[in-house]
């Protein structure tokens, strides 16, 4: 009977999750629109994200703001007999970006910037009486980095940069528990939290001739460390005494990621690029909750997660019409980390790939607007969860539209 109410603690800590599915490559929408490339051209401050060396590359100051409507799609289909359909409720996230940055003085080989970013963060909501119920029932999870960043030219051809990063987020839970009232409605749980982190950003771009740009960046892992979540539990008055409300503790790593990018202009109207990711998603080999009040029946919890490292391949271009209108197009495979035998309904995440494109619009002399629209495409998974025990199959859509804009001092 005890390791039955254990397992309700084991289930709190499976729902925080991140995975390829909560990573937001949306920190430019031209490169958003050109495949998720940017490590070897500075486009415009964005590049404070991509590769901090190439803001010196941005001879005004300038500042930066784009937003995107994130709409995910997501069913599942039971891997029980009778095959149940549910497509989870349909809603729509806002990430956001906005750089400021620019050279400290005029013809200055130091430049200066800040980035304000969303590099994590999506959610899902399968309702209160779906199959999965004591699995999850709906998780939200938003982050915002913060990223003073400086950018130095060391010659025509080299240049380097670097930021540090303070991470900020937020996350909501809720999940039925097994233990019915004398109505027979299932008890709740709720998770509440607030986490925090540091790190950097690292980049070097090289530009070995005037059409051929190198970038090579290093982003480092962020640990969101949670000192006070609070835990609350709604269950019978026969055992309120075992699940009291209670603050917790986790750390919860975001991976580092290292990315090689090249960037060539093939005419004065063809730019073409290629970038490639490695992301260190290995680091999230397992979650440990430490509740500050312990019971006989909730103690303090470890979950195996062990994800894998992975490798994301990305390519676009950029042609433009005229001196003031240029289209932009791309794509991308983003493989998940998320092994076979640790697939949650909590981020029913799969191999990913990505179509995009834009038009980027002069406006005035200082001003560009620039829109863009993905799609992605992930293939049909079908999977379980050894730690939940719960088994299905998943289908994923996503079609995420943006706008940004950017304007020169």
């Amino acid at each position: 009977m005890k390791k039955h109410f254990l397992f309700i603690g084991a289930l709190l800590c499976s729902t925080m999750v991140f995975g390829a599915g909560f990573q937001l490559n949306l920190q430019g929408m031209r490169q958003l629109a050109m495949g998720g490339t940017g490590a070897a051209i500075p486009w415009d401050a964005s590049t404070i994200y991509y590769n901090p060396a190439g803001l010196v590359a941005i001879r005004n100051v300038q500042a930066y703001a784009s937003m995107n409507l994130l709409q995910p799609r997501i069913r599942y289909t039971s891997a029980a007999p009778g095959s149940n359909m549910l497509d989870a409720k349909e809603q729509n996230y806002t990430p956001f970006n906005l750089y400021v940055g620019g050279p400290i003085a005029y013809k200055s080989r130091w430049s200066i910037g800040l980035g304000v970013y969303t590099p994590y963060g999506t959610g899902i909501d399968w309702g209160n009486d779906w199959e999965g119920r004591y699995v999850v029932q709906n998780i939200h999870l938003q982050s915002i980095f913060f990223q003073p960043t400086v950018s130095y030219e060391v010659s025509d051809q080299i240049s380097v940069g670097g930021g540090f990063i303070y991470a900020t987020g937020n996350l909501e839970l809720q999940k039925a528990t097994p233990l019915a009232n004398q109505l027979g409605q299932d008890g709740q749980a709720s998770l509440t939290g607030r986490g925090s982190g540091v790190g950097f950003n690292l980049g070097v771009r090289l530009k070995p001739t005037e059409d051929f740009s190198v970038g090579i960046t290093y982003r480092s892992q962020v640990n969101m460390k949670v000192k006070r979540g609070l835990a609350q539990f709604s269950v019978p008055p026969s055992l309120s005494g075992s699940f009291v409300e209670t603050a917790f503790q986790s750390e919860l790593p975001l991976p580092q990621v290292a990315t090689v990018g090249f960037g060539w202009n093939v005419n004065d109207v063809l730019t073409l690029q290629f970038d490639a990711n490695f992301t260190g998603w290995a680091a999230y080999d397992s979650l440990i909750f430490d509740y500050e009040n312990n019971t006989d029946l909730l103690e303090d919890t470890r979950q195996g997660r062990r994800y894998r490292n992975t490798v994301s391949l990305r390519a676009g271009m950029n042609y433009k019409f005229s001196d003031r209108i240029s289209g932009m197009l791309g794509t991308a495979y983003d493989p998940s980390p998320v092994r076979d035998g640790f697939l949650s309904p909590d981020l029913p995440d799969a191999d990913r790939i990505l179509a995009t494109g834009g038009l980027s619009v002069q406006l005035f002399e200082r001003l560009h607007v620039i829109g863009v629209v993905e799609y992605v495409f992930a293939t049909v998974r079908s999977g379980y969860s050894r730690e939940e025990g719960f088994a299905g199959r998943y289908q994923t859509k996503v079609i995420n539209p943006g706008l940004g804009v950017t304007l020169d001092f």
